[in-house]
């Protein structure tokens, strides 16, 4: 099965590797022990993300390190970006509204 982008990014705990990961190259065990799942769940996780090509595993001696590939992650961003004004608009509108029962409550 392909995988892409959407895909990845999709599972909240591929999002927090993604973060960790944004940060610096870890190797498998250390991205493992910064979760409460099982390693074989950490393990499937980084396999996908390889799948779509969010991260590359490298060997080093016994070690196997993971390390982000940033350019991978541009058709989500540009794809969002076209959301952004939209939900922006609908939280500011919101906003307004919360303000709007603030003040008609704060009214004796």
């Amino acid at each position: 099965m392909r995988r892409d982008i959407f895909q990845a990014i999709a599972d909240p705990v591929r999002r927090d590797i993604i973060e960790l990961l944004a940060e610096n190259a870890l190797t498998v065990n250390a991205v493992a022990e910064q979760f409460d799942v099982s390693r074989p769940a950490i393990s499937k996780h980084l396999k996908i993300l390889k799948e779509c090509d969010v991260i590359d595993i490298k060997q080093k001696g016994r070690e196997r390190y993971c390390i982000i590939q940033p350019k991978t992650l541009i058709p989500a961003f540009i794809w969002m970006e076209q959301y952004r004004e939209l939900w922006e608009n609908k939280l500011d509108s919101f906003e307004k509204y919360l303000n709007k029962l603030q003040t008609e409550k704060s009214k004796p």
